[in-house]
């Protein structure tokens, strides 16, 4: 499959409709980097007219999965994945656009889990900055790869 905002997008809408209907967008996608915007507003705000911690959380873990997702998908191998372990901090209100990007290591853990057979866990980082480019928020999510056999 040919990853693209549209394509993603759309199937956020069907297979993931809290993560859509609550405003979470794909905006870019490349090899290296996915950028997913929220936009801060009534469906997903907390009690202090700021963006729900979670809401931010669904924007921040989409980068990181789509990047897992892809570079699954050019591997050409059936690879197991999963978060096992997730970390945020938050510095600033989130009252506006939120821009998460992703890392990407994952095609060399994929390669080292093809080369070894065993799990490879890496670390992957989004960042949620508002309109001005302010960081507002930072999400560290742990992925296991495994290549199954």
């Amino acid at each position: 499959m040919k990853f693209t905002p549209a394509k993603v997008n759309f199937f956020n809408f069907i297979k993931l409709p809290l993560a859509y209907f609550g405003g979470v967008r794909v905006q870019s996608i490349t090899d290296k980097e996915v950028i997913v915007t929220i936009k801060h507003r009534w469906m997903n705000q907390n009690p202090f007219q700021s963006m729900f911690w979670a809401a931010q959380g669904m924007a921040a873990e989409m980068p990181t999965g789509i990047l897992v997702m892809k570079a699954i998908d050019d591997s050409k191998r059936k690879v197991s994945m999963l978060v096992t372990h997730q970390e945020a901090d938050f510095f600033k209100k989130a009252t506006g656009r939120i821009s998460c990007t992703g890392g990407n290591e994952i095609r060399e853990a994929i390669q080292k889990s093809i080369a070894t057979g065993e799990g490879q866990k890496i670390v992957l980082t989004s960042e949620g900055k508002n309109k001005d480019g302010v960081v507002v928020s930072n999400f560290n999510f742990h992925w296991s790869l495994k290549v199954k056999s």
